[in-house]
């Protein structure tokens, strides 16, 4: 597993989320290490220079936590807060409920914890979004070349295309006929949180590891779904964060006037909420300011 680190104190792990890396948390790092902390940011399963097994079945969420909680354990720590962003977020959720006993806080990052659905993920999914809708494209083999064939303008349309700075926010759908993000906007001027240095960043990290391993994660939506059954109905005990942009394509998902009441019963332990104005599906990266002071606060409160 290939991490990022720094910082010395009590352990806090970054989860990064689609199509990330370790690099999505570079202001969070060095924020939470000034603080005190012990900051760790894992490229996560199938992703740049951490073990991509082959077989699609071994992308479940219970691999998912159990690598989250070998990490903790290699680092010599019995505890730690988890954070985690967008596909990093469900991965913090569920070891915040299958090991409470390992988790001091649990935080999300754009993608709240929700109950199990009375039918299978994907097929509630169909139900609501339609046919289109990116999580069923994604189960397709081969999709990987829609980011593979050109890394860079891949991460310049979907970094740019679900922030609060596009003007439009996506619909995460994929048109009959057309590859995964191939009519979004590549911006001719990148956002102020967004240099052409990040881009080739990412680029770089995904050259050789290519996208079988972060998609595998969506092919096992409906394995995660029957696998969860044991845990129908329960709630979420260590102290809870969420933070989240108002102009998330996510967070359009939910009824935003209820969100925060939806959550405080599933996490009866929710300390924050908060839907940031303007911001969009990169939170960490779109307003790190914030971001920073309320992670730095929680995994202070958290740590005592």
């Amino acid at each position: 597993m290939r991490v990022a680190e720094a910082g010395t104190g009590p352990l806090v792990v970054l989860l990064h989320g689609f199509p990330e890396c370790w690099y999505s948390w570079r202001h969070q790092l060095r924020a939470l290490a000034d603080a005190g902390f012990h900051a760790v940011a894992p490229n996560q399963r199938g992703y740049p220079g951490t073990d991509s097994p082959p077989a699609l079945a071994d992308y479940t969420m219970m691999h998912l936590v159990g690598d989250v909680v070998g990490l903790i354990g290699a680092l010599g720590e019995q505890s730690a807060t988890v954070i985690g962003h967008d596909w990093g977020a469900p991965v913090a959720w569920h070891t915040a409920l299958l090991r409470p006993d390992l988790v001091r806080g649990v935080a999300g990052l754009s993608v709240p914890f929700t109950a199990r659905t009375p039918v299978p993920t994907l097929t509630a999914a169909r139900g609501r979004f339609g046919d289109t809708f990116y999580q069923l494209y994604f189960q397709q083999p081969g999709v990987e070349k829609d980011f593979e064939s050109d890394l860079t303008e891949s991460f310049r349309r979907v970094l740019f295309g679900i922030s609060g700075d596009n003007p439009e926010v996506r619909r995460l759908v994929v048109p009959e006929g057309e590859r995964f993000g191939e009519s979004w906007l590549s911006p001719t001027e990148l956002p102020g949180w967004l240099t052409e240095a990040d881009i080739d960043t990412y680029a770089g990290e995904f050259a050789e590891s290519g996208f079988f391993g972060p998609l595998n994660w969506y092919r096992n939506i409906d394995r995660n779904w029957a696998l969860s059954a044991p845990w129908e109905g329960a709630r979420i005990t260590p102290p809870a964060l969420f933070l989240g942009g108002d102009r998330d394509p996510v967070i359009a998902w939910y009824d935003t006037s209820t969100l925060e009441a939806y959550l405080r019963t599933l996490l009866p332990n929710l300390r924050h909420f908060e839907l940031v104005a303007g911001a969009g599906h990169w939170i960490q990266q779109e307003r790190p300011e914030i971001t920073n002071a309320a992670l730095v606060d929680f995994a202070a409160a958290t740590s005592r």
